[in-house]
């Protein structure tokens, strides 16, 4: 097992709330993620209002999700069939820059005295708050509290507002504020985790203007040509005196309040902002509805705003909140993890979940399998309304998915590994086109939405195209091999683990591939006895035959499995146990991540693997394995396995809970749960990891919590280790709101909402009616 780094957090334990006591500029970069505010359509990454005077110690950024700009991909040695066009996240203009003068001292952390200063995340109300006493270099003092919110249920507002109050003297305040909209996007890098092939600057200004305490800007990207606006408006509490102006040319609009202060008077300013994109409205229809949110906001007030967005995250918390008894980290990693997803995830069927959420620009904002397999699950049993909406997201990215298939000489669709708008945007195809399970990952989504809400009109209407789709592709992919005993095989393929690439019968995809298929006979049948005309209509638009799902039935029956009977295992793939065996312990540590220090040709001639892929298969698919099936694999992969991916440690602490390896399960927990908070892996500056977050909660919920689920089944195998002592959560199944609490010997459940249901506690079987609660002794 390679050891997991451990890091001291800067930050103290509290459960609610990331705070940073003083300024610690030395991690600026860290701060500026972890004290992102977003609400899933923008997110404005947390850089201090002022400005830096050496540049690259921070960087700006707002981002909107699902807004892109294209480039091209140049190879200087292409080949047919190659990502030609990329897709990135653009840092669109920013508004939280705003200067602040003491008469005529420029107000900034580097300058004069800072007599205290705290910033905290409040992640039960979802503000983030900044507060500081700070002295000119003339020995005046002021006291400054700034406030930012992303608002969580108007998406397209956002407020910040500044309080001040001079302690010691009475003068002249001056306040600028902006909107910038000459924000750039990351130059290159040699992280291929982290760089696009964007330009610097990738918008030219098609409209700027300002009206008294009012402006707007709007933007166009070079490329992609896709417009967006902001606008902002000011609400003041104090007589001033306003100098304002709009510099299409400079990208730039800006206002200037003066006023007289007096000693120990507060002042505050409300700055309101809204962002629209021709993603969401015609370009032409953008300003207006920027304009008409501003004047809702203002006419609604902060307090009611303020008290609107706190009660729907209050409503989130009371369906999503984990309580972890025992160690304070993990409380607080974890609510910033589930805090961090519901700020990552939009909501909007117009978009997905980026990589790295809305708070940096690793993975270039592309969507991966990873939200179908590692975020979704926490959505289908705490907010199922998002998920559909996710899923649709995925419906309206079919078409783009079907030119790809086509492109590639395949029937069906292929959904990309890494995306915006639909295209592949990989350009090292031996870990992104040939990751075939891609298709796969959605359709099991699919399933465990399916099987947890049963929404047959998303399935009618949405669903089953996808999975009939995903399935044709995948029947014209592989072959029935004579030298394989007639089984259906897949050659050339990439799994999970980026480590192997370009193998022959994948273990993962083969099962995976297996499972799409008996889904979309089971779909095709359930579709033609509960609506037949449904039925028709769909084959006739996808000229889908009996015939068809005849092969796929003979396809899935007949689909090769690989298995080792010497070593009793699942082999990865046909050529991975023949590998060299790689000893971790002997690799140096600056060595890891093995991607930026070795050559892939290097890595891949080994047995070696960045993250589970037999053991993600196994999790996955539980009911298809023993549970010798999973001890033997467990114990074969574990050694090698680097967790080079934040992906990984998740899966390991499931499984290594079902083995009773409690401890082993716990140190793979917590480096889940404090990944970005203690930077684990030195790249939280580009952004958070939020596949990694969603596996914090599967941790909990399928790890301690033991929960497995089936078509009609809810069953919870629960157990703790050593440093936790207690832990609650909430699940949503089939109507019903179960609330499970587990201490080290018993396990309570209690039937939240729902008429009844009936939950097995290991192999007993029990029936919960509304309101009722029951307790069971955990077994050791």
């Amino acid at each position: 097992m390679k050891k997991l780094p451990q890091k001291n957090s800067i930050f103290s334990y509290d459960e609610w709330n990331i705070i940073e006591e003083g300024v610690n500029l030395s991690n600026n970069f860290r701060n500026e993620t972890i004290f992102t505010v977003a609400n899933g359509y923008f997110g404005m990454r947390g850089n201090l209002e002022e400005e830096f005077p050496d540049k690259s110690q921070t960087f700006k950024a707002t981002y909107i999700n699902g807004f892109y700009e294209e480039y091209d991909i140049v190879y200087p040695e292409g080949g047919y069939g190659f990502a030609k066009r990329g897709e990135a996240m653009v840092n669109v203009a920013d508004v939280k820059s705003i200067k602040l003068f003491v008469d005529g001292e420029e107000f900034s952390i580097f300058r004069g005295k800072v007599l205290n200063y705290q910033r905290i995340l409040d992640m039960k109300d979802g503000i983030l708050k900044r507060e500081v006493i700070w002295e000119t270099g003339t020995n005046k003092r002021v006291w400054l509290l700034f406030e930012r919110v992303a608002h969580l249920q108007n998406q397209h507002l956002g407020i910040i507002t500044i309080k001040l109050k001079p302690l010691n003297f009475s003068g002249r305040i001056k306040i600028v504020s902006k909107i910038d909209g000459n924000s750039s996007n990351l130059l290159e890098t040699e992280d291929v985790r982290v760089g696009s092939g964007i330009d610097k600057f990738p918008f030219e200004t098609i409209s700027a203007w300002t009206k008294g305490t009012r402006g707007y800007l709007a933007q166009r990207t070079k490329k992609s040509k896709l417009t967006y606006g902001c606008m902002v408006d000011h609400v003041l509490d104090f007589d001033y005196n306003i100098n304002s102006k709009a510099l299409t040319e400079d990208n730039l609009v800006f206002f200037e309040f003066d006023f007289d202060a007096n000693e120990n008077t507060e002042y505050s300013i409300v700055k309101y902002v809204s962002y629209y994109t021709e993603l969401d409205i015609p370009a032409n229809m953008i300003e207006k509805a920027c304009e008409k949110e501003i004047i809702q906001a203002i006419q609604l007030g902060y307090q009611n705003l303020l008290d609107m967005h706190k009660n729907f995250l209050h409503k989130f918390w009371e369906d999503a909140d984990i309580v972890v008894k025992g160690n304070p980290e993990i409380q607080q990693g974890i609510r910033f993890s589930l805090f961090s997803l519901l700020q990552s995830t939009a909501r909007n069927g117009k978009a997905n979940i980026a990589a790295k959420g809305l708070t940096g620009e690793g993975y270039g904002g592309h969507y991966f399998w990873d939200s179908d397999i590692y975020i979704l699950p926490f959505f289908i049993y705490i907010k199922p309304e998002i998920v559909k909406m996710l899923l649709i997201h995925r419906y309206h990215l079919l078409d783009a998915a079907r030119a790809r298939a086509k492109e590639l000489h395949h029937r069906g669709a292929l959904y990309p590994w890494r995306t915006i708008a639909g295209k592949e945007c990989s350009a090292y195809f031996p870990a992104g086109t040939a990751q075939y399970h891609i298709n796969a990952d959605i359709v099991y989504a699919i399933k465990k939405y399916f099987e947890a809400t049963d929404d047959f009109d998303f399935i009618k209407n949405y669903g089953a195209e996808i999975v009939f789709e995903s399935a044709r592709f995948y029947a014209d992919l592989g072959h029935f091999s004579e030298e394989k005993c007639g089984k259906f095989c897949i050659f050339c393929v990439t799994g999970p683990d980026e480590y192997t690439a370009l193998v022959d019968n994948n273990a993962y995809t083969n099962y995976m591939v297996q499972m799409n298929l008996e889904f979309a006979i089971k779909i095709y049948h359930l579709l033609k006895i509960t609506d037949k005309k449904a039925c028709e209509k769909l084959c006739s638009k996808l000229e889908l035959s009996e015939q068809e799902i005849d092969l796929w039935k003979k396809i899935a029956d007949n689909m090769y499995l690989p298995y080792n009977s010497k070593l009793k295992i699942i082999p990865q793939d046909d050529s991975f146990i023949y590998k060299k065996r790689l000893d971790l312990s002997k690799i140096p540590e600056e060595q890891f991540p093995l991607l930026l220090h070795w050559h892939y040709l290097d890595i891949y001639r080994h047995q070696i693997c960045k993250q589970p892929d037999v053991l993600l298969l196994i999790y996955l698919l539980r009911e298809k394995f023993s549970y010798e099936d999973l001890k033997n694999n467990y114990e074969y992969y574990e050694p090698i396995t680097t967790h080079d991916s934040s992906l990984s440690p998740a899966i390991f602490s499931i499984l290594a809970v079902e083995l009773n390896l409690l401890e082993k399960a716990y140190e793979y927990f917590r480096y889940t749960a404090r990944m970005d908070l203690d930077d684990l892996n030195d790249n939280t500056k580009d952004g958070i990891h939020a596949a990694c977050m969603g596996g914090a909660w599967q941790a909990i919920v399928f790890g301690f919590g033991g929960m497995r689920t089936g078509k009609d089944s809810l069953s919870f195998f629960p157990r703790l280790p050593k440093d936790i002592d207690y832990i609650s959560f909430k699940v949503k199944y089939k109507g019903c709101t179960i609330k499970v609490e587990i201490t080290k010997n018993k396990a309570i459940y209690t039937l939240m909402a729902g008429e009844a249901i009936l939950l097995s506690h290991y192999s007993q079987t029990f029936e919960l009616k509304s309101g009722q609660v029951k307790e069971f002794v955990i077994e050791t």
